[in-house]
């Protein structure tokens, strides 16, 4: 079968809702600050949310979804822990979550220009995601 635009526009965005879930995971047992913990897991639920929007749209179009590269969880994963035996605080958490939705918001934002026969619901899911992406990254300007 011939892969639209559909379909890989969504296998990115589940990659990378699925990526996102993963570095609020590694580092949530870190947090001291309980709003910094509030904030990371109400993200968290909601890039869940999406990743469920993401498997029923993938479902409809016959197909199975997309993982996250396992080169860039073990680079997440190193850069995460070297930057935490350096200096273990909520402010370096914050700096790492928003290094990891920066790089979201330009690589789904790469893949909406990409995919420009997408249909609206999975480029409305690729936005939604960028968005939480965006607001999470200001949400962390406060622990910096």
């Amino acid at each position: 079968m011939i892969e639209n635009d559909t379909v890989r526009l969504l296998r990115e965005c589940d990659a990378g809702a699925k990526m996102g879930i993963e570095s609020i995971d590694d580092v949530l047992s870190e947090v001291h600050s309980e709003k910094l913990k509030e904030t990371l897991m109400e993200s968290k639920d909601y890039h869940s949310v999406l990743t469920s929007e993401i498997h029923t749209a993938l479902q409809r179009c016959g197909d199975e979804g997309k993982d996250p590269a396992l080169m860039a969880i073990g680079m997440s994963k190193v850069k995460t822990n070297a930057k935490l035996a350096m200096k273990h605080t909520d402010a370096t958490i914050a700096d790492l979550m928003t290094d990891g939705c920066n790089m979201g918001v330009k690589s789904l934002s790469r893949y909406l220009n990409q995919y420009p026969a997408a249909d609206s619901e999975s480029r409305s899911i690729a936005k939604r995601l960028i968005e939480e992406e965006e607001s999470l990254a200001k949400s962390m300007r406060g622990f910096l």
